[in-house]
């Protein structure tokens, strides 16, 4: 009888025991998340979608977006201005209308009434790459001005004291941000070389023959130019022809401006034909965009009231610097959405 006795206290004493046991935590997190993400619209309007910059921001957002249950477009302006307004008001008057808009302007004005009322309605505006004159909820890309000072300083670099002395610019054109900041950039820095003088500044309007053809004939009239600034690395495989062609390869030291794709900047350089790239990072503006995407999508904040920058890191690019880790790969980039 004992032996049943403390057997039954044994099993009421583990009873209690269970009973009191706290319930297995809830981690809260993961509900409010998928509650605040699921189903998001995400669209992207670039340039242009036909280019290296555009197709690594598509190729790492498409990655993760859908991890959050959203989903995520492009729309190709194909350089065309007027077909990017198009694209954007039509994406405002969709139904459903995207949470975030992704533009990149093409210059300081022509999209900024268009974000306004896209804003009116709701949807976060965010820029990528190119400035405005618009108080979007984020700017993502280079700091223009600071770029253009580090070119100048690899110009001056790259000449030496002695060499002529001479740089020569290719611009973009005279309304894009990009162009008109690195510009300014450029200007401040070589204020500070008296000795050093910029002797032709074309612009090649984005396009690599105009590049190649005001390359020519920068060369023929200052034949002495030591370096020279293409301001973009889609149209300075045109400057870079122009030189080979002059029989410069080597002696003129070709700067460009770009986003670290392997086949359109450490290809060139390793090559000869750019001697330096100074370039953004395409990986990290797209995690700085998902992040903050993710960020406002969660906090109720009311589209046009954030002005956050977020500007990414900077290299300058050459065969002094440049390792495994300088570029990203499109192909590979690629390669790996299809898995």
């Amino acid at each position: 009888m004992k032996l049943v006795k403390t057997l039954i206290s044994a099993i009421a004493l583990a009873t209690t025991a269970l009973t009191v046991l706290p319930a297995a935590a809830q981690d809260p997190g993961p509900v409010a998340y998928k509650k605040a993400m699921q189903g998001k619209r995400i669209v992207m309007i670039p340039m242009a979608m036909g280019f290296d910059l555009a197709q690594g921001w598509a190729g790492f957002l498409s990655r993760e977006i859908p991890n959050f249950g959203g989903t995520f477009e492009t729309r190709d302006p194909n350089w065309s201005v007027e077909a990017g307004a198009q694209a954007i008001t039509e994406a405002i008057a969709s139904d459903p209308k995207p949470d975030v808009l992704i533009i990149m302007a093409p210059d300081l004005n022509s999209y900024s009434k268009l974000m306004k009322r896209a804003q009116k309605k709701g949807i976060y505006v965010f820029l990528i790459d190119n400035p405005a004159n618009f108080k979007a909820d984020a700017f993502f890309g280079g700091d223009w001005t600071e770029m253009g000072r580090i070119e100048a300083r690899e110009a001056v670099r790259a000449c030496g004291e002695g060499s002529s002395k001479e740089i020569g610019l290719v611009q973009g054109d005279q309304t894009n941000a990009t162009s008109l900041y690195q510009y300014a950039g450029i200007v401040e820095e070589m204020a500070k070389h008296k000795d050093y003088k910029i002797v032709a500044k074309p612009d090649s309007n984005w396009d690599a023959t105009t590049s190649r053809n005001v390359t020519t004939t920068m060369l023929q009239q200052h034949p002495n130019i030591c370096a020279i600034i293409d301001f973009w690395d889609g149209d300075a495989t045109g400057a870079a022809a122009a030189i080979r062609d002059a029989g410069k390869s080597g002696k003129v030291h070709l700067i460009a401006n770009g986003g670290g794709e392997k086949s359109a900047d450490c290809d060139m350089i390793e090559s000869g034909g750019y001697g330096a790239v100074v370039s953004t990072s395409v990986e990290r503006e797209s995690y700085d965009m998902l992040a903050l995407m993710k960020h406002l999508l969660q906090s109720g904040q009311p589209a046009g009231t954030s002005s956050t920058y977020i500007y990414t890191e900077t290299q300058t690019i050459n065969k002094l610097t440049m390792n495994a880790n300088s570029c990203w790969d499109l192909k590979a980039l690629k390669a790996a959405a299809k898995k």
